[in-house]
Protein backbone atom coordinates (compact mmCIF):
# COMPACT_ATOMS: atom_id res chain seq x y z
CA UNK A 1 0.00 0.00 0.00
CA UNK A 2 1.45 3.43 -1.29
CA UNK A 3 0.75 6.57 0.12
CA UNK A 4 0.82 9.88 -1.95
CA UNK A 5 2.00 12.68 -0.74
CA UNK A 6 -0.19 15.75 -0.17
CA UNK A 7 0.88 18.91 0.86
CA UNK A 8 -0.11 20.38 4.22
CA UNK A 9 -1.83 23.68 3.97
CA UNK A 10 1.37 25.18 5.38
CA UNK A 11 3.06 23.84 2.63
CA UNK A 12 0.96 25.03 -0.14
CA UNK A 13 0.42 28.92 -0.94
CA UNK A 14 -2.38 30.45 -0.23
CA UNK A 15 -5.11 31.75 -2.24
CA UNK A 16 -4.10 35.36 -1.35
CA UNK A 17 -0.67 34.18 -2.97
CA UNK A 18 -1.99 32.82 -6.02
CA UNK A 19 -4.18 35.44 -6.84
CA UNK A 20 -0.80 37.70 -6.63
CA UNK A 21 1.36 35.89 -8.74
CA UNK A 22 -1.49 35.52 -11.25
CA UNK A 23 -1.53 39.48 -11.56
CA UNK A 24 2.00 39.78 -11.78
CA UNK A 25 1.62 37.07 -15.22
CA UNK A 26 -1.10 39.05 -16.54
CA UNK A 27 1.02 42.69 -15.75
CA UNK A 28 3.65 41.13 -17.24
CA UNK A 29 1.16 39.93 -20.62
CA UNK A 30 0.43 43.45 -20.45
CA UNK A 31 4.04 44.42 -20.29
CA UNK A 32 4.62 42.38 -23.74
CA UNK A 33 1.51 43.37 -25.58
CA UNK A 34 2.74 46.87 -25.18
CA UNK A 35 6.09 46.37 -26.83
CA UNK A 36 6.43 47.41 -30.79
CA UNK A 37 6.97 44.19 -32.81
CA UNK A 38 10.50 44.48 -33.02
CA UNK A 39 11.16 44.60 -29.43
CA UNK A 40 8.41 41.13 -28.84
CA UNK A 41 10.62 39.78 -31.11
CA UNK A 42 13.66 39.61 -29.17
CA UNK A 43 11.61 37.69 -26.47
CA UNK A 44 11.60 33.97 -26.48
CA UNK A 45 7.89 33.59 -27.01
CA UNK A 46 6.09 30.11 -27.12
CA UNK A 47 3.92 30.33 -30.41
CA UNK A 48 0.88 30.06 -28.09
CA UNK A 49 1.71 33.55 -26.20
CA UNK A 50 2.14 35.23 -29.33
CA UNK A 51 -1.21 34.77 -31.17
CA UNK A 52 -2.07 35.63 -28.04
CA UNK A 53 -0.80 38.89 -27.88
CA UNK A 54 -1.55 39.47 -31.04
CA UNK A 55 -5.53 39.15 -30.64
CA UNK A 56 -5.31 41.04 -27.84
CA UNK A 57 -5.47 44.11 -30.48
CA UNK A 58 -8.14 43.06 -31.81
CA UNK A 59 -10.49 42.91 -28.75
CA UNK A 60 -12.67 45.79 -28.24
CA UNK A 61 -14.71 45.16 -25.13
CA UNK A 62 -13.30 46.10 -21.83
CA UNK A 63 -14.83 42.22 -20.37
CA UNK A 64 -13.46 40.56 -22.85
CA UNK A 65 -10.47 42.15 -22.57
CA UNK A 66 -10.10 41.27 -18.94
CA UNK A 67 -10.70 37.94 -19.64
CA UNK A 68 -8.20 37.52 -22.29
CA UNK A 69 -5.43 39.33 -19.97
CA UNK A 70 -6.20 35.84 -17.61
CA UNK A 71 -6.04 34.00 -20.25
CA UNK A 72 -2.82 35.60 -21.25
CA UNK A 73 -1.49 35.02 -17.70
CA UNK A 74 -2.04 31.39 -17.63
CA UNK A 75 -0.02 31.07 -20.61
CA UNK A 76 2.64 33.05 -18.97
CA UNK A 77 2.82 30.26 -16.07
CA UNK A 78 4.54 28.29 -18.94
CA UNK A 79 6.88 30.65 -20.18
CA UNK A 80 10.35 30.69 -19.54
CA UNK A 81 9.75 34.15 -17.22
CA UNK A 82 14.06 34.44 -16.45
CA UNK A 83 14.83 34.24 -19.39
CA UNK A 84 11.72 37.31 -20.03
CA UNK A 85 13.28 38.95 -17.73
CA UNK A 86 16.83 38.83 -18.50
CA UNK A 87 15.23 40.26 -22.05
CA UNK A 88 13.57 42.90 -20.37
CA UNK A 89 16.69 43.77 -18.20
CA UNK A 90 18.75 44.06 -21.36
CA UNK A 91 16.49 46.26 -23.36
CA UNK A 92 16.24 48.75 -20.15
CA UNK A 93 20.08 48.79 -20.21
CA UNK A 94 20.30 49.43 -23.74
CA UNK A 95 17.49 52.48 -23.13
CA UNK A 96 19.66 53.77 -20.46
CA UNK A 97 22.98 53.61 -22.83
CA UNK A 98 21.23 55.41 -25.51
CA UNK A 99 19.54 58.01 -22.81
CA UNK A 100 23.21 58.42 -21.73
CA UNK A 101 24.62 59.17 -24.80
CA UNK A 102 21.94 61.71 -25.94
CA UNK A 103 22.54 63.59 -22.75
CA UNK A 104 26.09 63.46 -23.44
CA UNK A 105 25.46 65.27 -27.14
CA UNK A 106 23.53 67.65 -25.49
CA UNK A 107 26.06 68.66 -23.07
CA UNK A 108 28.01 69.08 -26.55
CA UNK A 109 25.50 71.26 -27.95
CA UNK A 110 25.43 73.49 -24.52
CA UNK A 111 28.78 73.77 -24.45
CA UNK A 112 29.84 74.87 -28.17
CA UNK A 113 26.75 77.91 -27.54
CA UNK A 114 28.20 78.30 -24.40
CA UNK A 115 31.94 78.71 -24.90
CA UNK A 116 32.27 78.76 -28.87
CA UNK A 117 35.58 78.17 -30.32
CA UNK A 118 37.41 76.53 -27.45
CA UNK A 119 34.84 74.13 -27.74
CA UNK A 120 34.41 73.88 -31.08
CA UNK A 121 37.94 72.85 -31.30
CA UNK A 122 37.62 70.25 -28.62
CA UNK A 123 35.05 69.11 -30.06
CA UNK A 124 37.09 68.77 -33.54
CA UNK A 125 39.84 66.99 -31.57
CA UNK A 126 36.97 64.40 -30.47
CA UNK A 127 35.37 64.24 -33.92
CA UNK A 128 38.54 65.14 -36.96
CA UNK A 129 35.48 63.95 -39.32
CA UNK A 130 32.92 66.13 -38.25
CA UNK A 131 32.05 69.25 -40.85
CA UNK A 132 34.25 71.78 -39.61
CA UNK A 133 32.52 74.62 -41.58
CA UNK A 134 28.78 73.68 -41.00
CA UNK A 135 29.23 73.01 -36.79
CA UNK A 136 30.79 76.73 -36.64
CA UNK A 137 28.93 78.54 -38.74
CA UNK A 138 25.66 76.40 -36.65
CA UNK A 139 27.46 77.15 -33.25
CA UNK A 140 27.62 81.05 -34.11
CA UNK A 141 23.84 80.99 -35.27
CA UNK A 142 22.62 78.96 -32.07
CA UNK A 143 24.63 81.81 -30.07
CA UNK A 144 22.39 84.69 -31.79
CA UNK A 145 19.39 82.71 -31.51
CA UNK A 146 20.28 82.29 -27.51
CA UNK A 147 20.79 85.79 -27.41
CA UNK A 148 17.58 86.91 -28.90
CA UNK A 149 15.18 84.90 -27.19
CA UNK A 150 14.27 83.00 -30.89
CA UNK A 151 13.08 79.28 -30.96
CA UNK A 152 16.27 77.45 -30.90
CA UNK A 153 16.11 75.82 -34.56
CA UNK A 154 19.86 75.93 -35.82
CA UNK A 155 20.21 74.51 -31.63
CA UNK A 156 18.34 71.60 -32.86
CA UNK A 157 20.31 71.70 -36.23
CA UNK A 158 23.40 71.56 -34.43
CA UNK A 159 22.37 68.69 -32.42
CA UNK A 160 21.30 66.77 -35.36
CA UNK A 161 24.94 67.54 -36.80
CA UNK A 162 26.61 66.29 -33.21
CA UNK A 163 24.67 63.14 -33.28
CA UNK A 164 25.00 61.98 -36.89
CA UNK A 165 28.81 62.79 -36.18
CA UNK A 166 29.07 60.48 -33.20
CA UNK A 167 26.94 57.68 -35.30
CA UNK A 168 23.86 57.62 -32.91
Amino acid sequence: MTQEFTPSADERPSKSQLKREMHALQALGEKIIALRDAERARLPLSDDLLAAVEETGRIRSREARRRHMQYVGKLMRREDLDAIDAVFEQMEQETQRRDLAFHRLERWRDRLIDEGDAAVEAFIADHPDVDRQALRQLVRNARQERQRDKPPTNARRLFRLIRDTAGL
